[in-house]
């Protein structure tokens, strides 16, 4: 058996997606490599390669991830989710109270020197849960009981635990649970309920930021929304995204050849998106556009085969999660929102977001590998 072969027998499941996931890491080293320069700047030795190469140890660790993941049954994520929610939620509420601080919000924890964003690890938990009581209720999710303590109180409890340090993540959190629960045909009634919840929940962590402004990152929140509002060309960093975006034109300026690395702020974290479209261009910007669409087709064609309910609300979760994260990201690019923290799934640099990125594909994997197996 040749080379190749042996890797395809290894790596099972949707083929489209392991290509995908390809793709995602070929254009993550590409754009990294050129971002970095600022980074490699401020060390005052101007070299980006152990840059490089930390990112490509990173991506490295990341595809390990997926492998083992996609190699445990998804069914077993099934049993492990009311277990991971217990932990999860005191470790995000520890996160918020002795949380490390880093640019004025307690999203990291450290541990034995290893330090990591617990909010990522609490999306991927959550999105479990809500899917496993689904399957578990769908047949008769008819009273307010039914709703109320198995789905609604940990989706608000794990949101609210999220939003004061990061509310981009809690609010994408919360739309792919309503999205869960839309497509598993629960009653609309409960639906708005925890909307409207999610609203008083909120309205509440205003009202805790004005007394408690190192807790609930209110000023920033409101500081966002009015630069949103009343200002047409967006903040500093919008703008320069404005300008890396429309440098780029049609075909880009050529890799490494970006100018706007040197005044984007994070631009190979959360900016990471225009520098792809300045030196790659409209052409570029639009691939990557791409390859995140396919990913949440892709796992819709799995849905429609999955035989069994967890394994559909599982892959079309954490296929939302990562496809409404990857085009707020864009969106924020070109000023359709406000200005918020997230990574560009995949492809920004980061360790954390690496991390459960893949392991979140990996369980996309895992669910798409126990269906490759009852097809003819």
């Amino acid at each position: 058996m040749s080379f190749a072969n042996k890797i395809a027998a290894e790596l099972r499941g949707d083929r489209t997606i392991w290509m995908l996931i390809a793709l995602m890491c070929f254009a993550s080293i590409l754009a990294v490599y050129s971002a970095t320069g600022s980074l490699a700047w401020k060390s005052k030795n101007g070299d980006t390669t152990i840059f490089l190469i930390t990112h490509v140890v990173r991506l490295g660790f990341g595809l390990f991830l997926i492998y083992l993941c996609h190699l445990m049954h998804y069914q077993r994520y099934n049993k492990l989710a009311p277990f991971l929610l217990l932990a999860v939620i005191p470790l995000l509420f520890l996160t918020l109270i002795f949380g490390v601080r880093i640019n004025d919000a307690a999203r990291w924890i450290s541990i034995g020197g290893i330090s990591f964003q617990p909010s990522e690890f609490a999306k991927i938990v959550l999105i479990i849960y809500v899917a496993r009581e689904l399957t578990r209720k769908q047949e008769y999710i008819s009273s307010w009981k039914d709703a109320f303590v198995p789905i609604i109180v940990p989706v608000l409890a794990v949101c609210g635990l999220i939003a004061p340090a990061n509310l981009s993540t809690s609010m994408v959190l919360f739309v792919t649970c309503i999205a869960l629960m839309f497509i598993g045909r629960v009653r609309p009634r409960f639906i708005f309920l925890l909307v409207l919840l999610g609203v008083v929940v909120f309205a509440g962590l205003l009202v805790v930021g004005e007394f408690f402004p190192e807790l609930v990152r209110v000023e920033t929140w409101v500081s966002r929304v009015k630069d949103y509002i009343y200002n047409e060309d967006g903040g500093y960093q919008v703008q320069q995204a404005k300008i890396a975006i429309a440098n780029g034109g049609v075909v880009g300026v050529g890799p490494g050849n970006s100018i706007s690395r040197n005044f984007l702020p994070y631009v190979y974290a959360d900016f990471i998106y225009p520098l792809i479209c300045e030196e790659y261009g409209l052409i570029g910007g639009l691939s990557i556009l791409i390859l995140y669409c396919m990913l949440f087709f892709r796992t819709v064609v799995l849905v429609t085969k999955s035989p069994k309910a967890f394994g559909a609300f599982l892959a079309i979760g954490l296929s939302l999660s990562l496809t409404i994260q990857a085009l707020a990201n864009m969106a924020v690019s070109v000023h359709l929102v406000p200005s918020t923290g997230l990574t560009l799934p995949m492809i920004s640099m980061g360790g954390t977001s690496i991390i459960f990125t893949s392991i979140a594909l990996g369980i996309i994997l895992s669910v798409s590998k126990y269906i490759e197996t009852l097809e003819p």
